[in-house]
């Protein structure tokens, strides 16, 4: 097991431009299995989750060159097998996004139980749902927990998610692109990397209209090319050295960081007492903060609450609240996706934060405290990196272990973090 060992209290400075987005790189892979033609992608993030879903398109008969640490050329001229290695997709939750475009292309797939960060239940009723009503027949058996899909040819339909769940979307977009027919999509998710895909299959030959809204209209093609493309920044990164800044009292620049995709969660921290400046694509983040909390108007104190977006979005949930201990004032945090999300708090008041757990989705933050250096494991990739950022805030010797979890979702946050100043060590 790794760890990091940091030594904190120490301002943040500098500048530091964030990876590409690993939430839309997993789905572009995913996708390079509907069509033949080679594919490159450019900024790809060098992370855990990405080579392991280039592992399992390698098991599937993907040729997958790279010439950098950050383009990829993947061309699947064949699928030569529906199984999928059980072991790696226990590592992965987005194993799940090659039902759709396997059940596109080949008709078949075997999919044992997807893994990923343990934050709570993640059903993958939408995904069944939506490929059933495009024409697929889908089996679970127990007690493998092994997903069955089986198609003969698959055709347009009005499809209505029963929640806008983002990979379930993104399984829809990708099993449509290429079935006869039109395909509508209601209360389908628009978060940034779900506006990546569409895009990117577009590049590539397919017709998706309503691209960003909440109802996406597939004209289906026969077929798609090939093609290169550019994946955009990872804004949740982005808002991790922002806030990195912020917990530090320290000056940083983001750039190319698409400030577009953070006005949502700009309104949120605003009511922490922070914000940042944009330069063109830079996002700078200034030393003076006020970070005091605003009320609402009769006076209650403020809820965040996770929704899809364009809302605040869950990931955020574990930063929103390790920065909400460094500002004046209490606020509640409310994330209904997900039921394990706050259990990370436990590791924060072992640090000195001021945390009253209400249930499994709900905490209320009370600050400013100072926290503390300590040695904690991280639970998951999102309260990892929040927990980093506790100790980058905390004078004195911290030891974060189990750093694979952040491994999987930030590359070479340690190195980067090292650029702007901070002292973490790699054990």
């Amino acid at each position: 097991m790794g760890k990091f060992i940091i030594e904190g209290g120490i301002p943040l400075h500098g500048e530091v431009t964030p990876a590409g987005n690993k939430n839309a790189a997993l789905p572009l892979m995913a996708a390079c299995l509907l069509t033949d033609r080679p594919i490159t992608l450019h900024n790809m993030p060098n992370i855990r989750d990405v080579h392991t879903m280039g592992t399992l398109l390698k098991t599937l008969g993907a040729q997958i060159e790279q010439p950098d640490a950050h383009t990829w050329r993947i061309q699947v001229q064949e699928v030569r097998d529906a199984q999928l290695d059980a072991q790696l997709c226990r590592r992965l939750r987005a194993s799940i996004l090659l039902a759709g475009p396997l059940t596109a292309r080949y008709g078949e797939l075997h999919l044992p139980p997807p893994g990923g960060d343990v934050i709570g239940r993640r059903p993958v009723d939408t995904h069944v749902m939506a490929l059933r009503a495009l024409g697929a027949h889908v089996e679970f058996e127990r007690p493998e927990g092994i997903f069955r899909f089986y198609a003969d040819g698959l055709h347009g339909a009005d499809i209505l998610l029963h929640e806008a769940s983002v990979t379930g979307t993104e399984n829809a977009i990708m099993a449509a692109v290429t079935a006869k027919g039109t395909t509508t999509i209601r209360n389908a998710a628009s978060e940034p990397h779900v506006q990546e895909l569409c895009r990117f299959l577009n590049h590539l030959g397919a017709h998706i209209r309503g691209i960003g809204s909440n109802t996406l209209t597939i004209e289906g093609v026969e077929r798609l090319g090939g093609g290169a493309f550019t994946i955009g920044p990872d804004y949740l990164e982005v808002m991790s050295f922002i806030l990195a800044g912020v917990m530090t009292r320290g000056e940083v620049r983001v750039r190319q960081a698409r400030p577009e995709y953070l006005d949502m969660s700009r309104l949120a921290f605003n009511r922490l007492g922070i914000d940042w400046r944009v330069e063109g694509e830079d996002i700078v983040v200034p030393r003076e903060q006020s970070l005091a909390v605003r009320l609402d108007l009769d006076g209650s104190i403020p809820e965040i609450r996770a929704q899809p977006w364009p809302a605040f979005p869950s990931d955020l949930m574990s930063l929103a609240i390790v920065a909400a201990t460094q500002c004046r004032g209490s606020a509640l945090f409310h994330d209904w996706m997900y039921e394990g999300r706050m259990f990370f708090t436990d590791k924060l008041k072992k640090m000195g934060a001021q945390i009253v757990l209400c249930d499994p989705h709900r905490c209320i933050v009370n600050g400013p405290t100072r926290l503390y250096p300590a040695e904690v494991d991280s639970p998951d990739i999102r309260a990892g990196l929040a927990l980093v950022l506790a100790a980058l805030a905390a004078e004195g010797r911290s030891v974060i272990r189990n750093v694979e979890h952040i491994d999987r979702g930030y590359e070479h946050i340690d190195v980067k973090l090292r650029g702007l100043g901070a002292r973490v060590e790699r054990v």
